[in-house]
């Protein structure tokens, strides 16, 4: 078995989201530069792919490379290191490189958006050399919570690049904290299995000449079973002692 190699691109993920399960997942890709956050909510999971791109973009073409099919990827971002006029407009040239950024964008249905604030995403501290835009970020096709991002060059600091944000709703998720049980060792209980025996005592094999027959009678069943169930159940208050 391979162990799995840590990312050279890092998260950090507050305390006060541990609720979502953020993971790490290695287990459907493991490369050095790139990172597979997942998320839960609302009972569905999400992706969140955060990649850097070397001078050689082997992270692009083992992206390009691999099969892999990721549904609900929201956000893939990160420095690319594609130059190319098709996101920074004082660059007049075309990279044949961004035509794989692209592809594989698409493949996890994510659409480049321009930022807020196009400001450069790369600064240079050497004379003559100019600022670049290479971090990018796409978003989810058709959201429209997620339909625009910022760039900060004032949150840089000592650092080179500018960070990048946005802003993802979270729709709080509403929870049933009533259920219909039948209490163990209770009245309710054995009246509840002496009806359900008493229906597979009725229960008429005889005439199970076809398919159609047995479905009809599985179907049968199943009703009247759901009527014994809700005829002795009660509606009990969820709380964080209750048993699954």
């Amino acid at each position: 078995m391979n162990k799995a190699t840590p990312p050279r691109v890092t998260a950090y993920i507050n305390i006060h989201l541990s609720s979502f399960r953020f993971t790490l997942r290695s287990d459907i890709i493991n490369h050095t530069d790139i990172l597979l956050l997942s998320f839960t909510s609302n009972r569905s999971q999400y992706f969140i792919l955060n990649i850097y791109s070397d001078s050689s973009h082997s992270a692009l073409k083992y992206l390009k490379d691999i099969e892999v099919n990721i549904d609900n990827v929201l956000i893939m971002t990160g420095d690319f290191n594609i130059r190319d006029s098709l996101w920074d407009p004082f660059f007049p040239h075309y990279s044949s490189i961004s035509d794989n950024l692209l592809l594989i964008a698409d493949s996890f249905q994510l659409a480049l958006l321009t930022p807020t604030n196009p400001y450069p995403t790369r600064y240079s501290d050497t004379a003559g050399e100019a600022n670049l835009t290479i971090d990018l970020m796409f978003l989810r096709y058709g959201s429209t919570e997620l339909n625009q991002h910022s760039i900060h060059p004032d949150w840089r600091l000592t650092s080179d690049h500018a960070p990048l944000s946005i802003t993802v709703p979270i729709v709080d998720e509403t929870i049933n904290t009533l259920k219909p049980s039948i209490q163990q060792n209770s009245e309710q209980e054995t009246a509840f299995i002496r009806e359900v025996i008493l229906v597979f005592k009725n229960l008429n094999i005889l005439n199970i000449s076809n398919k159609e027959c047995l479905e009809n009678m599985v179907n049968n069943l199943n009703l009247l079973i759901n009527q014994a169930w809700k005829k002795n159940t009660k509606l009990t208050r969820i709380t964080r002692h209750f048993k699954q």
